[in-house]
């Protein structure tokens, strides 16, 4: 999971920064189709192909993250994604994990779907102490490189004291259930015991955060009777698993692990750079896709270039110019297509780029600026030339005087020692 993860943090800021991603204004889920997309640049795809686990925790995380936000219902790129899309993976995803812990954006049980009762009013614990929880164990539980049943997990973590505790409370499990909330109820004895509850709980979090950010790898198989530690609850008899995580079998804590758990002072990531000769670059600016690219370096190329057909980009003024606009830095283009072509540019492209990125620093945003029509050029002439008016604005024309935001409230201010105010209407 450790090599996915570090190509897939990049392909998810990819689909980000071309705007591709849309979850629910008030939940922030997901929407299908944004799963979707996830799924088709993740490198060996999700676990399941019909079943969703890193396709839906992706979103979450770079929202959790903060490289990206919502802008609508659709994901755009922060600052702070921006300039991930061009550093260290590793660093991403250490900072995806330890905001996750911290500040998810949904209770992981809450994907349980099986165990109904848990919107109830004070039915579920705080979310964050769990999770730490589940962090703490992953650190002290797991040794390098070595595979860990999840059942052996489990006692590890019962024994030590380490209890992400799901319900609030003994009272609290009676609203929890299954299928019936009087017959199902989870708080009969027996109904309710630490792999079904805490043991899923911990399950969720391995498999859909941990192992998507490649801390640890994973074997596991279909979930559907994978696990038969909830057969003995009422109304379990038709449910093929408890959830969709029941398959997880067992966990390998990574080298990336080890260093985003603080386990490791540093991290070294395997070479795994764009393969040269993957790609041609030719003088008449068309990118040919020789060999085979990675869903997050396809996303790069679109970015800056039309595709033509499947395996045909072409670079153009207008591309590069959104691409820029768009916040990103051609510095990423050009590395990776000298690095695919395995070799110098041709003069054309290198041209091409080189004239649109200093087009592109000949204007500088400046700020919003209100614009002021005096009745006459005598009075335009009057304020602009005040000392303490004319410090906050620029006469522009005759009659017409700029203020910007930043200076507005001193504007205002002299021009009422003036004895003239911008009428109400002025300021709509």
């Amino acid at each position: 999971m450790e090599c996915e993860a570090l190509a897939n943090v990049r392909a998810v800021l990819q689909l980000c920064a071309g705007g591709k991603l849309r979850c629910s204004e008030k939940t922030r889920l997901p929407a299908a189709a944004t799963v979707a997309a996830v799924s088709q640049v993740l490198v060996a795809g999700d676990f399941y192909p019909e079943e969703p686990v890193s396709a839906f925790a992706w979103p979450l995380l770079v929202q959790a993250g903060g490289l990206a936000e919502l802008a609508g219902a659709r994901l755009q790129l922060t600052a702070r994604g921006r300039a991930a899309l061009g550093g260290q993976p590793a660093e991403s995803i250490a900072g995806l994990w330890r905001r996750w812990v911290s500040h998810g954006v949904i209770d992981e049980f809450s994907r349980i779907d099986a165990i109904k009762g848990q919107r109830t009013g004070k039915a579920l614990s705080a979310v964050k102490p769990r999770r730490q929880v589940v962090a703490r164990a992953l650190a002290s539980c797991c040794p390098l490189g070595e595979w860990v049943e999840v059942d052996e997990l489990f006692a590890v973590m019962w024994g030590e004291g380490l209890n992400p505790r799901v319900a609030r409370s003994e009272r609290a499990l009676w609203r929890l259930y299954i299928c019936d909330a009087q017959y199902g109820s989870l708080g009969y004895e027996g109904f309710h015991d630490w792999p079904l509850l805490e043991g899923r709980y911990t399950l969720a979090v391995l498999f859909e955060y941990a192992a998507t950010l490649g801390l640890v790898d994973v074997e596991y198989t279909d979930p559907v009777d994978a696990r038969e530690d909830f057969r003995g609850n009422w109304g379990a008899d038709d449910l093929d698993y408890l959830s969709r995580y029941d398959g997880l079998r067992a966990v390998r804590l990574t080298a990336l692990g080890a260093y985003v758990l603080g386990l490791a002072d540093r991290y070294q990531p395997a070479e795994h750079g764009v393969a040269a000769g993957s790609l041609r670059v030719l003088p008449n600016r068309d990118l040919v896709v020789t060999g085979e690219l990675a869903p997050a370096e396809q996303l790069l190329l679109s970015a800056y270039a039309e595709q033509t057909s499947d395996r045909v980009w072409t670079l153009q003024a207008g591309t590069l110019l959104a691409a820029i606009e768009s916040g990103r830095q051609v510095q990423e283009l050009t590395e990776f297509l000298s690095a695919a072509n395995g070799g110098e540019l041709p003069a054309a492209v290198t041209t091409l780029i080189t004239d649109v990125t200093s087009r592109a620093r000949q204007l500088s945003d400046r700020g919003v600026c209100r614009v002021v029509e005096c009745a006459d050029a005598a009075l335009a002439t009057l304020i602009a030339r005040d000392r303490a008016a004319g410090a906050a604005c620029t006469q522009l024309g005759e009659r017409h005087l700029v203020i910007p935001a930043n200076t507005e409230p001193d504007f205002r201010k002299a021009l009422r020692r003036l004895g003239y105010i911008l009428p109400a209407e002025a300021q709509a």
